[in-house]
């Protein structure tokens, strides 16, 4: 350090010396660029400058003064790259900018809980440009069921483009046994969707699927027809975009975000929302089933008072044609109408579940579907945080529903009032803080008013970010 600060005050000295001599010339060197030379050499008032050479000693001290200060912290930098504040000013102000900041838009999850189904999903994603990842992962920690998706979206001016591909293991259901019979579908798909307007968009899907099993009764379903569903849908949706139910009619069934009630649509004052789609099966080039399916859904908002208001939606799908099965001589019986058909099995119509009547526990299937809900909301408290249980509620609503519908293999239950099955419950919907997310808690306790149904009590918890 010594030796430095020797080399360091000689230099000083040494441009200290040779500055006064050279001091008037840099100063005159610009003028020569911008104007002739003839008129930067005749002032000669300049040459007597040295006659002021004698009183230098004043002149070059504030000269040499600022000189020592860049010239110090020169040697210094290279041995401590790294904390470059303690140098001055102005390697302070500079060394804030080398260190890159962290990126915000870090890989977030999301993640959502549904009981008493037991379903968790969870989705982490990332997007980097224009190119969106994602991967999502549905169990079902009570019969052990699970399916992963691997999503690439792009986003252009004019369309979004979708490629997934997606494998799905399902489980019997847990009732007096455990078994580990299963059915499996792995495919890959492809979604197109053209925005037209923020409420307006049209989409169109083509998608391969795989289908295995172990069941003896669905092996020898698949023998007679096939194990590839090869399929294209054209569909119109009005609507937020981010609607699980309408985008699964549109896109993704087996993905869908399942949801106990119809707010979670972001649908406004008076709003509305509305979903239809037609699916073609084609038993084709890879294609083993033959199949034309028609959906459709419709929900409408009613402001009661001010802060309360109703929630009707009305849902229905039919198949327009059904490839029948060539029966087996062979069969002891004959066949069932869902056995009968080219129809994977996973595509029929179904009538409970949170997509369906809530009340409704009786798992019923078939090619014919109408059914109609009405949720009331009435307010607790709104935008006004409740301290509970260390948490910070934020708004809660009650809850009042009811529902009917019916479902089969004919169309002929649309007209038949007997079949229809009406539902009734109470539930809530709520929101809370817990540090950085945000999670929207809802609950109903609803039962059939006919059959052999019980009562039914369902929760959901979704978290966002």
């Amino acid at each position: 350090m010594a030796s430095l600060r020797r080399f360091a005050a000689t230099a000083s000295l040494l441009a200290a010396i040779s500055l006064p001599a050279f001091a008037q010339p840099p100063e005159a060197t610009p003028t020569p660029e911008a104007t002739p030379p003839p008129e930067a050499t005749p002032p000669p008032e300049a040459t007597p400058a040295p006659e002021a050479t004698p009183p230098p000693q004043a002149a070059p001290a504030p000269q040499v003064a600022p000189l020592p200060e860049p010239v110090a912290p020169q040697p210094p930098e290279p041995n401590q790259p790294a904390p470059p504040p303690p140098a001055g000013t102005g390697p302070a102000e500079a060394g804030p900018e080398l260190p890159p900041k962290p990126a915000d838009d870090r890989i977030l999850p999301r993640l959502d809980v549904f009981f008493p189904e037991g379903d968790l999903d969870l989705r982490i994603g990332r997007l980097i440009n224009e190119v969106f990842f994602e991967g999502q992962v549905k169990y079902n920690f009570i019969s052990g069921d699970i399916t992963a998706f691997l999503r690439y979206r792009y986003y252009s001016l004019r369309r979004t483009t979708q490629l997934t591909v997606f494998d799905s293991i399902q489980f019997d259901d847990i009732d007096q046994s455990v078994t580990d019979d299963f059915d499996r579908t792995r495919g890959t798909l492809l979604l197109l969707q053209w925005p037209h307007s923020y409420n307006h968009r049209t989409s169109f899907l083509a998608e391969l699927d795989r289908i295995s099993t172990n069941k003896p009764t669905e092996v020898s379903r698949l023998a007679r027809i096939g194990n590839t569903n090869t399929f294209m849908r054209y569909s119109y949706q009005y609507g937020t975009p981010e609607d699980g139910r309408s985008n699964a009619i549109v896109g993704e069934p087996r993905a869908r975000t399942e949801r106990l009630f119809s707010a979670f649509r972001e649908i406004g004052p008076g709003g509305a929302g509305f979903t239809t789609a037609l699916t073609y099966g084609f038993p084709y080039g890879f294609g083993d089933y033959d199949y034309l399916k028609f959906q459709l859904e419709a929900l409408k908002r009613f402001d009661i008072t001010q802060r309360s208001f109703l929630i009707g939606r009305v849902s229905g799908g039919s198949f327009l044609y059904q490839g029948k099965i060539k029966p087996d001589a062979s069969a002891p019986s004959p066949l069932e109408p869902e056995d009968s058909l080219r129809i994977p099995r996973g595509d029929f119509f179904a009538l409970d579940g949170r997509d369906g009547l809530l009340g409704l526990s009786k798992r019923s299937r078939g090619t014919e579907v109408l059914f109609m809900t009405w949720e009331y909301f009435m307010p607790w408290f709104i935008e006004r945080p409740h301290r509970f249980l260390w948490l910070n509620w934020q708004n809660w609503y009650w809850i009042l529903y009811m529902g009917a519908g019916t479902i089969g293999f004919d169309r002929k239950v649309y007209s038949d009032l007997s079949t229809y099955i009406p539902d009734a419950g109470v539930g809530f919907e709520s929101s809370f803080k817990l540090r950085k997310y945000t999670f929207f808690l809802s609950g109903i306790v609803a039962q059939a008013l006919k059959g052999n149904g019980g009562v039914e009590a369902r929760i959901s918890v979704k978290s966002y970010r």
